[in-house]
């Protein structure tokens, strides 16, 4: 027997209908289940461009996934306003007795969550949530003394030693499809420029929203897995898996690429294992979010919020346009800039020469990603940015800096990501293309890339900006 005789699902970061554990929870327990997203102004009227990949990435994923409700019996409506009064003042008017999501672990969505809840409450209606975007959340993987882990590898091996099949468990949302419910005002779902937006570049890019897309780009990535310890670090190689926006939004689920991984790292596939520690990862920095949310702002190794960065607004400038005459970093930044993507080498590459050849605050950096990234979250980012900047949770001390050039050498050694997102260096040969300044007058007028001309010097000098950014850091651990 159902426990309501309705409820409403609230559809956020898990744009399916697979696998949802909200949507499940709900359909198992009312007899009618009604479906909301909510085009939410208090994150959209923030962005500073109308022309966002992300919104055109959700604004697909969303009618792909009214597309599939309707299929089913049922059907989405896509409220653009304030989550915080739309949904209780939707469920309201619906006459639900409880409304369902899945959990999100940011500061802001859990204050919104909360204010959504107190006024469903005032209302007489439940606010139900699950977890739906990680394996273990919160306090399921704790040390022996019971306190949160701060250090990667000891959470990993208590990760892998609490999974087992059932935390990998798909809920059959189609078993309860049959009581999905149309609203009785059902209307068509707003077009991107009803939001206020415009269309971008991203059908150009190849890169499409919706569960179809993300189940496409999994199957072309499972052949590849077993190589993903060795292709995952070469930028020019198709060797990543290209799921992270899909993550993001939760058009993919989480167990669903989880189980694969660990089904094949039992089968002895290191490749495989390698990328179930990139999912480790996430569930990481997403217990390190909800534990210390100070760090949104904030170092997580408190000592270095002392840090006096000279944060020169000429050299941010020079990084984020990629004309810091380095050429991996150059190639990286127009990668983003152009699409939206950068690949997880060069966000670490780059976040490094930021804050330690530059000396600019890693929370510049972050802001600038946030902005950029189609595949943003709040999480990840903010780890991937204190972990490169020595600020964060990482067992490696600050003198761990990356050199640009021999990163280059090492990762594009043939110069072809380079080349591609720096046509004006196309004509260098051999490894001069890493470090174009060494090159001679004579070499570098028959190249076409005549330094200062046609390709900046470099902004600063590696060696010189290594000792530097030493003796910031030295000198709030003293």
């Amino acid at each position: 027997m159902s426990r309501f005789d309705s409820a409403l699902m609230w559809f956020r970061r898990d744009l399916r209908c697979a696998d949802n554990a909200a949507l499940y929870a709900a359909l198992k327990s009312a007899r009618r289940v009604y479906c909301a997203f909510v085009y939410d102004t208090e994150i959209l009227d923030a962005l500073p461009s109308r022309a966002d990949r992300r919104v055109e990435f959700i604004w697909q994923s969303v009618a792909e996934l009214g597309r599939e409700l309707a299929a089913r019996g049922g059907g989405l409506i896509a409220l653009h306003g304030s989550a915080r009064s739309a949904i209780p003042g939707f469920a309201d008017t619906l006459g639900v007795h409880a409304v369902y999501a899945n959990h999100d672990y940011e500061p802001e969505a859990a204050a919104r969550d909360a204010a959504v809840a107190q006024a469903l409450k005032r209302a007489g209606i439940e606010f139900l949530t699950r977890k739906d975007q990680v394996i273990f959340e919160r306090d399921e993987i704790l040390t022996q003394g019971g306190t949160p882990f701060s250090v990667f590898t000891p959470y990993k091996n208590a990760w892998l030693k609490k999974l087992a099949p059932f935390f990998l468990k798909a809920y059959p949302v189609e078993s309860y499809a049959a009581n999905l419910a149309r609203t009785p005002d059902q209307r068509l779902l707003p077009s991107l420029a009803d939001l206020g937006f415009r269309a971008t570049n991203l059908q150009g890019l190849g890169i499409a929203g919706g569960a179809a897309a993300a189940q496409k780009l999994f199957r072309d990535f499972q052949p590849r897995m077993a190589r993903y310890r060795e292709s995952r670090n070469f930028p020019a190689q198709k060797g990543p898996s290209y799921l992270s926006v899909h993550l993001r939004f939760g058009t993919i689920s989480v167990r669903q690429l989880a189980r694969a991984a660990w089904q094949a790292t039992s089968d002895g596939g290191d490749g495989a294992a390698t990328w179930l520690s990139e999912l480790i990862w996430r569930d990481f920095y997403f217990m390190i979010l909800h534990h210390h949310p100070r760090v949104v702002s904030q170092a997580f190794k408190p000592a270095y919020d002392a840090i006096r960065w000279p944060n020169d607004p000429a050299l941010f400038a020079a990084w984020r346009e990629g004309r810091t005459g380095y050429p991996i970093i150059d190639a990286a930044m127009r990668q983003i800039n152009q699409t939206g993507y950068m690949h997880n080498r060069l966000r670490m590459i780059a976040a490094s020469f930021l804050v330690k050849d530059l000396l600019v605050d890693w929370r510049w950096g972050e802001k600038y990603f946030a902005e950029n990234l189609n595949d943003f979250d709040l999480a990840a980012n903010n780890g991937g940015w204190q972990w490169a900047a020595s600020t964060g949770c990482d067992a490696q001390p600050y003198f761990r800096i990356f050199n640009p050039v021999t990163q280059s050498e090492k990762f594009d050694p043939d110069g072809v990501f380079i080349r591609r997102y720096i046509p004006e260096l196309a004509r260098c040969v051999g490894r001069s293309i890493h470090a174009p300044w060494t090159m001679s007058p004579d070499e570098q007028r028959l190249a076409g890339a005549v330094i200062g001309r046609d390709y900046p010097a470099p902004v600063v000098d590696h060696a010189a900006a290594r000792l530097r950014a030493l003796e910031l850091f030295k000198a709030v651990r003293t």
